[in-house]
């Protein structure tokens, strides 16, 4: 066997490296983003059964602790009820798909919806996007 030449080795490793940790980033970001919409979808299905064609939900349902047992047992863990209410008021605060940034994941939104003002939740939400 030929002995390797140690500078080629050596970029064809750094070559594989960089691509493999390049696409890990890539697959992260997607990953994030496909969560991120499929949360903001459930809280529109959410906030349109509550609704039923009404301007606004019934209150006193049962609805999310109801869903969040159902959901849990057939998805596993992710379905709590504050997971559930999370994502519908994700879907009353940006009722626009296009209004949510693919930078932040689902963990920055649910620190931005805890915030009552929206001017301050608008002044973080740049804030972060600006150091994605």
């Amino acid at each position: 066997m030929k002995e390797l030449n140690k500078n080629m080795y050596g970029e064809l490793v750094e070559k594989i490296s960089e691509l493999v940790s390049s696409a890990r980033i890539e697959l992260a970001k997607a990953i994030n983003t496909k969560i991120v919409s499929t949360y903001w979808t459930i809280g529109k299905h959410v906030v349109e059964y509550e609704q039923k064609g009404k301007a606004r939900a019934d209150y006193g349902s049962e609805l999310m602790k109801t869903l969040s047992s159902e959901l849990s047992s057939r998805l596993g863990k992710g379905f709590s009820q504050r997971n559930l209410r999370d994502m519908r008021r994700m879907y009353h605060t940006y009722p626009k798909w296009q209004t949510v940034s693919a930078k932040l994941g689902w963990s920055h939104y649910c620190l931005l919806l805890s915030m009552e003002d929206s001017a301050k939740r608008r002044f973080y939400e740049k804030e972060t996007i600006k150091k994605c």
